[in-house]
Order: C-alpha cells, then sequence, then structure tokens
C-alpha cells in the first residue's frame, strides 16, 4: 500500500508565500513523476506543477513565475513552493504520484488534499 501525506496548507493574504509537502511511504520500488494539481468550488482540477525523475519540470501557465516544485528522491518527497500568491490560488491542492511497485507495475496515487485560502 502507498500513502501520499501532504502538509503546508493554510490561509494566507495576497502576495504570501506556503509551501506545501508531500510525502510518500509504503512498498514503493521507484517514483516516476510527481506533481500537484488544484480545484476549486465548481471547477475542474487541474495541473499545478510536475517534475518528473530526471528532474524535468513543467507549470501551468497560471504559477509560471510564482511557484516552484521541487522534490527530494532520497525522502521521496515533493514540495511546492508558492510566492506572491493571489485570492484565485485559493483551492484544494492535491499531491500526486506516478508510482512503480515491486512487481514493476506503474500505478497513480492521490494525497487526501491540502486547503490553500488566499485572502485578499
Amino acid at each position: 500500500q502507498v500513502q501520499l501525506v501532504e502538509s503546508g496548507g493554510g490561509l494566507v493574504q495576497t502576495g504570501g508565500s506556503l509551501r506545501l509537502s508531500c510525502a510518500a511511504s509504503g512498498s514503493i520500488f521507484s517514483v516516476n513523476a510527481m506533481g500537484w494539481y488544484r480545484q476549486a468550488p465548481g471547477k475542474q482540477r487541474e495541473l499545478v506543477a510536475r517534475i518528473i525523475s530526471g528532474g524535468n519540470t513543467n507549470y501551468a501557465d497560471s504559477v509560471k513565475g510564482r511557484f516552484t516544485i521541487s522534490r527530494d528522491n532520497a525522502k521521496i518527497t515533493v514540495y511546492l513552493q508558492m510566492n506572491s500568491l493571489k485570492p484565485e490560488d485559493t483551492a484544494g491542492y492535491y499531491c500526486c504520484a506516478n508510482v512503480v511497485l515491486s512487481s514493476n507495475h506503474e500505478y497513480i496515487y492521490w494525497g487526501q488534499g491540502t486547503q490553500v485560502t488566499v485572502s485578499s
């Protein structure tokens, strides 16, 4: 069984910063991509940022230049540094990981989500 545990959400004023963390644990052979998605009320879940095992990253246009994704492979942890936050960044943020198990099969796992609220 694989678990993704997120932390770091909260309430912040416009222009503030938050750092999200997501740690993976369980019967993991390796992890390919890790990323963050978000979902605001009444909206579809959208990709925020993604990082693959080689370190390449991609970001949603709306967060480029403000958010930075990084990962610690030894700790199987992905981080999302969010700066210059805006009210439209308010959403539930969900960690996602493409995990290869010892069976050599790859599965997608999701965290439980952490709320980010940006006040104006």
